[in-house]
């Protein structure tokens, strides 16, 4: 899943928006969770993009409640 995170930041830094992306990820005491990540772009004011801000949340006890 590190490909396919880091093609949702590079798609944020050439400027385009990205969708919530879920994946599972492996603490360091080795539990399995769930993350929701999001990316968006931050731009000067002329429009040109500067970074990108990314939030990861953690949705196990959602998805469980789902299932």
């Amino acid at each position: 899943f590190k490909t396919a995170v880091q093609a949702v930041l590079d798609q944020a830094l050439a400027g385009e928006e990205t969708d919530n992306f879920e994946f599972p990820l492996i603490t360091k005491g080795r539990a399995r969770i769930e993350v929701l990540l999001n990316a968006t772009t931050r731009r000067d004011e002329q429009g040109n993009v500067i970074g990108v801000v990314g939030i990861g949340q953690d949705i196990t006890a959602r998805l469980a409640q789902e299932r």
